[in-house]
């Protein structure tokens, strides 16, 4: 019986370790070995190749790239040759510095510039911009990249960045960005044909917001929107008119918000979770919860913004107590 069982223990635990590894998928996908190597000469990477040599860069190689098949050049390029896209965050010129200064204790710039053809012939980089800043540091004079005549990459890759974390600003700054160069391209396309591309509704609001007020305290609002805010069916050129009106209001909203918190600091409530709490207050999802995979909205966006901004409006100082704040700092302080 003893033996029985510690067999079946073993069984259970043998069975944990087998779930946690990650198996290879049943269906094989890519090229073969054969299949990768290109010559410079593809017709394909043409334009690129007269581009690179255009720009007083040197061809390297090209291959196909192994999932999709798609060409891809090796080549080197002046530094001066390359610049980021228009639509990707700010620089951070401390990231920058320290991204350099890592790079010159190596004694290598390894990493190859993934690098598209853009607007007019130019190159541009949709995940280096910190490594192209941390290269003018260094004062190189030609960097190595990885080139594709595919311009739609740059925008499909900026999810793979992982050069710079992303906090909520930089995402959302990045996102209506790259949706104001889209609209220009494609006037006529619907805003929910590009979801991929922008990842979560409530970043486009958040990112027409961060526009208007780079101080903005997108944090507390992200919950409320990430429930409320969807991809619209209208086309992008029409949606981003709309969702300046969704930022005028929630700022309308958040200054309300200021001068609550105003109010209760002056009666001596210091806690840095009041942002947060006086958010939550007048939430009016806040007890919706999402279910994966959810895209019915838990109420209509301005029905969820009319009511907010009443509850802002109609906030009751005298019901606040110390005890609702610890609960809030609490929340938060898990939540991290």
């Amino acid at each position: 019986m003893a033996a029985r069982k510690a067999k079946k223990t073993a069984g259970k635990s043998g069975a944990k370790r087998r779930a946690g590894k990650l198996g290879p998928a049943t269906l094989r996908r890519g090229l073969a070995s054969a299949e990768i190597v290109l010559t410079l000469d593809e017709p394909l990477l043409s334009e690129v190749v007269a581009a690179v040599l255009k720009a007083d860069g040197s061809t390297i190689g090209a291959y196909r790239e192994p999932l999709s098949g798609r060409p891809l050049l090796l080549a080197s390029l002046p530094f001066s040759a390359i610049e980021p896209t228009p639509f990707q965050r700010d620089l951070s010129p401390t990231h920058a510095k320290r991204l350099s200064a890592a790079i010159e204790a190596t004694g290598a710039f390894l990493d190859p510039l993934i690098v598209v053809l853009g607007e007019g012939g130019r190159f541009w980089t949709p995940n280096g911009r910190h490594r192209l800043a941390a290269a003018k540091v260094l004062g190189l004079k030609q960097i190595t990249a990885l080139i594709s005549p595919d311009e739609s990459l740059s925008f499909r890759i900026l999810a793979l960045n992982t050069e710079k974390a992303h906090n909520l600003k930089d995402k959302s700054l990045e996102v209506i960005r790259m949706a104001r160069n889209l609209a220009k391209r494609e006037p006529t396309r619907k805003e929910s044909a590009f979801a991929e591309h922008f990842e979560a509704a409530e970043l486009l609001t958040l990112g027409a917001i961060y526009e208007k007020n780079a101080r903005f305290g997108g944090g507390a609002y992200n919950s409320f929107l990430r429930k409320v805010d969807r991809f619209s069916e209208k086309t992008l050129t029409v949606s981003l008119r709309e969702r300046a009106d969704l930022a005028a209001r929630l700022l309308q909203i958040d200054e309300r918000v200021k001068r609550i918190v105003t109010a209760l600091q002056e009666r001596g409530m210091k806690s840095p979770y009041l942002r947060n709490y006086v958010v939550a207050r007048i939430n009016p999802v806040r007890f919706h919860r999402l279910k994966p995979g959810e895209r019915k909205p838990a109420m209509p966006i301005l029905q969820a913004m009319t009511r907010m901004a009443a509850a802002a409006r109609d906030f009751d100082l005298a019901k606040v107590s110390l005890s609702d704040l610890a609960f809030v700092a609490a929340g938060a302080e898990s939540s991290e």
